[in-house]
């Protein structure tokens, strides 16, 4: 995006959350010629995609990994000089069900999944085949995952296959979730290949997403933006002359602000700020789950698939990643990383348990899996607990989601709540902050 000419007044401009979205905003911002400060509550920038350090190398503490359809990132990448650091692997899955692991790449692999019926197998196919292909998402916004896997793919296939899943990634609201959220997730798989590609591959960034991150935010300094870390917003207010952010007691003055903060934090900043009742509650209405996470390092190779989906509801964690199985051991001093995750409510045991609790509850399940793991052969163990990481897409959903343009005057919002009907992703949270972008642009030089 090429600098505005000398005409245009210069504002200053205030980003809160240090995420993708509101590092892509600010850069959209400051190279529209206004001043802009961004704000991020934790001490580092990346939100999710933030990194850490295991056996020397950077990591995400939560995993990443993109798809071909991942167009916005792709792009940024590529305009920030680092688009040459994005590789391609070769994806493996597995489903573990029943006591026993299985491939779960393709076509082949469903027709030899044994825990369904021959004819079980055919119909799971076609069904895949049919949300892949339908673009039509709408028609499946009021309906529920589990309803309409059960009439359209069967009783056994949904038992095997969906409900697990369902329960995995949205706990105990797992029968309230909308089919046009898992439309979105099947769609967007299935078509992530180039046509000449066999098997899908999956990106990742050569050193990590930490490269990107970095890239980010070395073009913010080259631009010239305030970027402040480990500076929680207490409140914001607004009127007509602009918008109030305070901060450890002090308020500030700023022409405009894009907010992307979870929409429920959102609320109680501007809970002071005369906005109504019905928003505030339309903001709060948004249910969201909490992630725990663990990475470990270690002498095994526990398998040879890169994601493992657990389809056992008994054990604690959603998915098992063999994060080098996908991008190779070199960079980790040739051991293997792997992740261990799960979502649950907030108040959940498994979220509120220590570390050691949480690790003696994983490591029973990993044995459970994997007969040969031995938790003496783990160099390094790294824990991440984050609030507000999954939100919960029923039935009603478009109705909550909330408009990017808030009530209060000169204040925007973009997290990832509103992308609908896709999930939420580092694709998403680029596109989105190009997009709030370009709303609060409108609003500064109008």
């Amino acid at each position: 995006m090429s600098l505005p000419d000398h005409h245009i007044e210069v504002k200053h401009a205030a980003v809160i959350g240090g995420g993708y979205t509101g590092l892509v905003a600010a850069i959209r911002l400051a190279e529209a010629g206004h001043k802009v400060t961004l704000f991020e509550a934790s001490p580092t920038l990346g939100g999710l995609a933030g990194g850490f350090s295991i056996e020397g190398a950077p990591l995400e503490k939560a995993y990443h990994h993109l798809f071909r359809t991942d167009t916005a990132i792709i792009a940024m990448a590529e305009e920030l000089g680092v688009g040459d650091r994005l590789q391609w692997f070769e994806s493996r899955q597995a489903m573990y069900y029943g006591g026993q692991m299985y491939p779960f790449a393709g076509a082949l692999d469903l027709l030899r999944f044994s825990p369904l019926h021959f004819h079980n197998r055919i119909r799971a196919g076609v069904v895949a085949l049919y949300l892949q292909f339908n673009k039509r998402w709408e028609r499946y916004a009021t309906q529920t995952a589990l309803a309409w896997m059960r009439r359209a793919a069967g009783k056994q296939v949904t038992e095997v296959v969906w409900e697990p899943l369902l329960r995995g990634k949205f706990h105990n609201y797992y029968d309230t979730v909308a089919m046009s959220w898992l439309w979105a997730r099947v769609h967007v798989r299935a078509n992530s290949k180039q046509k000449w590609e066999l098997k899908e591959k999956l990106g990742y960034f050569d050193g990590g997403f930490e490269i990107f991150t970095q890239a980010l935010a070395g073009r913010l300094a080259e631009l010239g933006v305030d970027v402040r870390t480990s500076a929680p917003i207490e409140a914001i207010a607004s009127d007509e002359a602009g918008v109030s952010i305070t901060l450890g007691g002090t308020s500030a003055h700023y022409a405009a602000c894009v907010v992307t903060v979870p929409s429920g934090a959102f609320s109680r900043l501007i809970a002071g700020a005369g906005t109504s009742q019905s928003y505030l509650d339309q903001l709060a209405s948004i249910t969201y789950l909490g992630a725990r996470l663990m990475i470990f390092s270690s002498e095994q190779r526990l398998s040879d698939a890169y994601w493992h989906n657990i389809n056992d509801v008994r054990l604690p964690f959603l998915v098992f990643i063999n994060h080098t199985q996908l991008v190779g051991t070199a960079a980790y001093r040739g051991k293997h990383v792997y992740y261990v995750a799960t979502y649950v409510t907030m108040d959940d045991y498994l979220f509120t348990c220590s570390n050691d609790e949480l690790e003696s509850a994983w490591f029973e399940g990993l044995a459970t899996i994997f007969v040969d793991f031995d938790a003496t052969a783990i160099r390094e163990k790294h824990h991440f607990r984050f609030a507000n990481a999954q939100h919960v897409v029923g039935t009603d959903y478009r109705d909550r989601i909330p408009a990017k343009e808030t009530p209060l005057p000169h204040v925007f919002l973009s997290n990832f709540s509103q992308i609908y009907p896709e999930d939420r992703g580092t694709n998403f949270a680029v596109r989105d902050g190009e997009s709030i972008a370009r709303i609060a642009l409108e609003d500064l030089d109008g």
